[in-house]
């Protein structure tokens, strides 16, 4: 059995707009940032399945760098994210003030 290419691409749009949602909306710094990863998840399954469907692997490929730069992503953004949550106490985004400084 064979998924329609626009049952995946609807699939994606819809992790896309969740993670826009996420980032729009929330004020928590852990979820915005699993917000960005879930729009970048999105994008990761429309190249696989565009690359799928055109029967070729440059989608794919770009997907392993989309994935490095995903890794390279967490481990400087948790590094900031726990670096403020140590100094101020709060990871609430919306009560961060030292960064207009």
């Amino acid at each position: 059995m064979v998924v329609p290419l626009h049952h995946i691409i609807a699939i994606s749009g819809l992790l896309f707009t969740i993670g826009v949602v996420g980032v729009l909306f929330r004020r928590s710094a852990i979820i915005v940032f699993m917000s960005v990863e879930i729009m970048l998840n999105a994008v990761n399954l429309a190249f696989v399945a565009f690359s799928r469907y055109h029967g070729s692997v440059d989608g794919q490929v770009f997907v392993f760098f989309i994935m490095t730069l995903a890794a390279a992503e967490v481990a400087v953004g948790l590094a900031i994210i726990i670096a403020l949550y140590r100094n101020l106490r709060t990871a609430d985004l919306s009560e961060i003030h030292e960064l207009k400084h």
